[in-house]
Formats: C-alpha cells, structure tokens, sequence
C-alpha cells in the first residue's frame, strides 16, 4: 500500500514539490555558507519524493543551540517558502475525501520545511 501511495503521492504534486527541494538546495550549496542548508534541504527532497512508509525522528546528540540557530536561519532563507507550497498542495489535497491521505502527508511536511535541522528521517 505504501508502494501505491508513493507512486500516486509522485505523479500528483510530489515531483512538484521534490524539485522544489532540489532546485532551492542546489542554490544554497553554490554558497559556502549555504552548504549545510543544502544538504538538509537534499534530504528533504529524497523525502518528498517517497513520503510514505518514511517515519521522522528527532536526533539524539544534537547540540541544541546550533540547531535552533539553524532552523532560525533557515526559516527567513527558504523554509516559509517551501512550507507555503506545502500549505497551498495540503489544502487542494483535502477538498476531496480520495486526497485526504496525500494533504496530511503535506500537512506533515509542514512543520519539517520550517525545522529540518535536528530531525533525521528513517525509510
């Protein structure tokens, strides 16, 4: 069932969104100081092309403060953005009941485009 929901989440807004997150993370590491942006962003990517069946944890030895500087930081380079697109496709999503299942995986990749830093996400 994963499978399925997978390959449909693809071809109605995932490939979308996974590009999104792959142009936008292709920038950042053009940049020095981007780079550790772009690699979160990159994970994210691999994660919006293949959203169920993925679980999403926090890490276990994470220094606290840098990572809140990060996500700070990252909310004002990218992240309202991409959570925006997020919002807009969760909501398209819902207005029906067969898209319900694909708006709450939008819905739940809200809150990781505005915190990446400090999760680690598990296929």
């Amino acid at each position: 069932m994963k499978t399925l929901g997978n390959i449909i989440w693809i071809l109605f807004g995932g490939f979308m969104i996974a590009l999104e997150y792959f142009i936008s993370g292709f920038l950042l590491m053009c940049t020095i100081i981007g780079i550790p942006f772009g690699f979160q962003v990159m994970k994210l990517g691999v994660l919006a092309l293949w959203p169920f069946g993925s679980k999403i944890t926090g890490k276990e030895n994470t220094s606290g403060c840098l990572n809140m500087f990060m996500n700070v930081l990252w909310i004002f380079i990218g992240g309202i953005w991409i959570s925006l697109t997020h919002l807009f496709w969760g909501i398209i999503f819902c207005i029906t009941i067969i898209g319900i299942p694909f708006g709450k995986q939008h819905f739940k990749l809200i809150r990781l485009a505005l915190f990446p830093f400090g999760k680690e996400i598990k296929q």
